[in-house]
């Protein structure tokens, strides 16, 4: 199994020691949402120097009009690995945190960067890559969950060459902030065609737009770090500079699905690296309390049922770590993973993360229920890794499709 290149190694450090200094010692405010994430991820920014990195890989997609971007739109070409290890690093201490970056660059600023015409790339994409403006990407509706497409009511109108858009979004991250949405929307097309199989576009809309509504945070178990509301467009106008990409698809072409299905692939991935940075941070805090808690005269860490829990953790360290190195192998080669090796990660990880956290909980006894000793926040954020980019139930269902169906 091909490691963690010695470049990636170095950034590692780097970033721990970073997170130690400026990220644990507020992990109360923002949780509590006293501290906003971004003026945080901008000090990350600006102390990596990421937003220079990333502004300098645009400059290629943005100086001639690529349909799709090529490897020079990365800012880590030839080192696959380090989005994820950062990941991995931030997710252990504030998941949330790690979540609103991700939103915002992995999803809002990809999309864009994938499907947007070169004036819209010149347009949104700066700010965005610097975080000077956050993103948000908003597909979720309140009967819409798992079926994001077949359910989706939000709709946007012919209005002469521009469009209306009408509908409402929930559990949007970054939605309450947000400078920048990426919105998908069935198209009204007033011609009798059932809303399923109405095709669905992606707009991009700014944070003052006449009719956009954001609602307040939403109070959540976990990613409390990371700002989650509701979006609600009342007779949104928008001009055709906000379709994203240009145009409408052609009569049986291909709609915003591609893309979005593109999205989770890598969002899913991404969630083997929360996974394994929240089993690190379990596995380090367990050791270090099974040393030290003693009871009935010795250290908990002698006794076997003890020893059985850490070596369960140790055991889904290694897993999950194993499967997000496969996948930074494969990327290094040029591989992206399918839907359903995506999938499989997804699942497994989130499921590992999970019980891991629970484990740890169960194994600091009553101080793991207490909120300072960091396990119960762990617990609570690992739970959503089996929501978050898709249920679990909904990854069973891409898997078994990939065996059943591989070309699908």
């Amino acid at each position: 199994m091909t490691g963690w290149s010695e470049t990636e190694l170095l950034i590692r450090d780097s970033v721990r020691e970073w997170v130690a200094k400026e990220v644990r010692p507020h992990t109360d405010r923002l949780e509590t949402g006293e501290l906003p994430p971004y003026a945080v991820i901008r000090k990350l920014w600006a102390d990596f120097g990421i937003g220079e990195l990333a502004s300098g890989a645009l400059e290629k997609p943005l100086s001639k009009p690529e349909r799709k971007p090529s490897g020079g739109g990365s800012p880590f070409a030839g080192q696959e690995g380090l989005p994820l290890i950062i990941a991995s690093e931030l997710a252990g201490v504030s998941l949330g945190l790690l979540v609103s970056i991700g939103v915002s660059l992995g999803l809002t600023a990809q999309t864009i960067l994938a499907k947007g015409t070169l004036d819209q790339k010149r347009r949104w994409l700066p700010k965005l890559v610097t975080f000077e403006d956050v993103g948000a990407w908003a597909i979720t509706e309140p009967d819409s969950g798992s079926d994001a497409f077949g359910g989706m009511k939000t709709t946007a109108r012919r209005d002469g060459d521009g469009y209306v858009l009408n509908g409402q979004k929930t559990f949007i991250t970054n939605g309450p902030f947000a400078d920048v949405l990426v919105v998908f929307a069935k198209l009204d097309t007033g011609d009798g065609v059932p809303v399923r199989d109405r095709p669905v576009l992606t707009f991009v809309l700014e944070k003052d737009d006449p009719g956009l509504t954001r609602g307040k945070p939403f109070k959540k178990m976990g990613l409390m770090s990371s700002p989650t509301g509701e979006l609600f467009f009342d007779n949104v106008r928008l001009g055709p500079d906000r379709l994203l990409g240009g145009k409408e698809p052609d009569a049986g072409g291909a709609d915003a699905k591609a893309e979005v299905r593109s999205g989770f692939t890598a969002e899913r991935v991404g969630v083997g690296a929360l996974a394994l940075g929240i089993i690190n941070e379990c596995h380090r805090l367990s050791v270090e309390y099974a040393r030290t808690r003693t009871a009935w005269g010795q250290e908990i860490g002698r006794y076997q049922l003890i020893q059985l829990k850490l070596a369960k953790m140790e055991i889904a360290r290694i897993n999950v770590e194993n499967m997000v190195l496969s996948a930074v192998a494969g990327l290094r080669e040029g591989k992206t993973p399918s839907l359903a090796e995506a999938s499989a990660i997804k699942l497994y990880a989130s499921e590992a993360a999970t019980e891991v956290a629970m484990e740890a909980v169960q194994l600091f006894g009553g101080n793991g229920y207490m909120a300072e000793y960091r396990v119960e926040q762990l617990a609570r954020d690992a739970k959503s890794l089996m929501i978050y980019a898709g249920s679990n139930e909904i990854q069973v269902i891409h898997i078994a499709k990939g065996l059943l169906d591989p070309a699908r």
